[in-house]
């Protein structure tokens, strides 16, 4: 570990506090490779370059560390913005890309691999630099400012929350009469959660289970605990590369489309008989149990795809277990007392993001145009805004689905005025 502080290319001096400045080659490298693959954001950065609509706008960021992250904080820093950045998780930064981030003038504070204590410093870091608005991935930076450091509240135009998580902890907040400013859920777009969640997800997820493991999934039994967006990607991707797929669900409305969609419904108690590799993705505690752990057979791989690790009881395995050895870098193998052995990956952590690369870049493509976007909005409408969770603007969700078609070269109809007034219209019938 080492602190940064360190001279730039332009002459200013940027803090931080990443694993190694000496890799900011590789991810300037990576970076751009990265960007060829987001043309939507790269338009909205060279709109921003003109217009620098969040000029000298403090923004303090906790998201994953990655090369369509850094694209995003290009994009803000273009349009203006003065930028902090941490991870939102311990395992989820990409060294080279932090060291790179600090070259390019945005302090960062973030090392793969940083224990809870470094993790919650580095948070710490980027209050320091009194941001006034926050981009959350889980809503950790929003809570440690709320609890610790009241007294800056007054000076936020608002925030934006990246994942399902942070929404589910933002709505809390508000239901409480809490939540400290507004906060826009990007999670919630269309442009979003229907293509990060479920594609980025779905991809994602398998690619990290893959690298850490090198399991073949053809023929294997793949349980996925969770049928939102992000359970149906990983369903979806599994059954292609010919798993037999179990879905769990305490949704019967989404067990009966699991079950419509050609998978096998069970309870997480049947699954965990017959599971291979069980992948939890639900946003809830302790989804699989030390009452689970003792079915499963012998060789089960269990990881987890959703925003915290405490979706599976890392703590029962670990009292459960005779002994513990790591044949693999992301694998933790957990013998138990009738010599069945069962596999956790990557700590019981983002299994995607610590054993592989995130999202791929042209699916982030759309989320964080939504961020740089939603940033603009806060900044530009906060006086009239309530301390609520709100929706992405539908003008917002709907841009960004036009400039992605428009990148991709694809055209679509659009309504006749005969049809808009039909559209308009109750008097129309048989």
């Amino acid at each position: 570990m080492s602190v940064v502080e360190e001279r730039t290319r332009v002459g200013a001096t940027v803090q931080g506090d990443v694993k190694d400045l000496n890799l900011a080659e590789s991810g300037r490298a990576r970076i751009a490779w990265a960007k060829s693959y987001m043309p939507v954001l790269t338009q909205i950065n060279e709109r921003f370059e003109e217009t620098r609509p969040l000029r000298d706008v403090r923004i303090g960021a906790c998201l994953h560390v990655t090369t369509e992250t850094a694209n995003l904080m290009l994009a803000l820093q273009a349009g203006g913005a003065k930028l902090a950045l941490c991870a939102s998780n311990p395992l989820s930064t990409q060294d080279d890309v932090a060291a790179a981030l600090c070259e390019y003038g945005i302090p960062t504070y973030s090392i793969k691999g940083e224990d809870h204590e470094t993790y919650y410093r580095h948070i710490e870091s980027v209050i320091a630099t009194k941001p006034q608005m926050t981009m959350d991935d889980g809503c950790d930076l929003v809570t440690t400012l709320f609890t610790k450091h009241s007294d800056q509240l007054g000076d936020m135009l608002g925030g934006c929350e990246e994942t399902t998580t942070g929404v589910i902890r933002l709505r809390a907040m508000e239901k409480e009469g809490v939540l400290p400013y507004p906060i826009v859920a990007v999670n919630n777009a269309l442009t979003k959660h229907m293509f990060d969640n479920r594609y980025g997800t779905g991809q994602s997820t398998l690619d990290g289970i893959i690298r850490a493991t090198n399991v073949l999934l053809a023929g294997r039994v793949v349980v996925v605990c969770g049928y939102g967006w992000c359970g149906r990607g990983i369903a979806s991707r599994a059954a292609g590369l010919g798993a037999h797929v179990v879905v769990t669900e305490i949704d019967p409305r989404k067990a009966i489309e699991a079950t419509m969609d050609g998978y096998h419904v069970m309870s997480i108690a049947e699954a965990a008989v017959i599971g291979d590799v069980f992948v939890t993705v639900t946003g809830n505690y302790h989804v699989i149990r030390g009452e689970h752990f003792k079915l499963m057979k012998d060789g089960a791989i269990v990881c987890n795809s959703g925003h915290f690790n405490d979706e599976l009881d890392l703590d029962a395995i670990a009292e459960m277990a005779l002994r513990k050895t790591q044949p693999r870098e992301f694998v933790e193998q957990f013998e138990l007392h009738d010599g069945r052995k069962v596999c956790i990956l990557a700590q019981g952590r983002l299994i995607n993001l610590a054993a592989g690369e995130g999202h791929p870049a042209a699916v982030m493509d759309m989320s964080f145009a939504n961020q740089a976007l939603c940033a603009v909005y806060l900044a530009q409408r906060h006086k009239e805004l309530e301390k609520r969770v709100y929706d992405v603007p539908l003008e917002i969700d709907e841009e960004v689905a036009a400039l992605k078609l428009s990148s991709l070269g694809i055209s679509i109809d659009t309504l006749t005025p005969e049809q808009s007034k039909y559209m308009a219209s109750w008097s129309e019938g048989t």
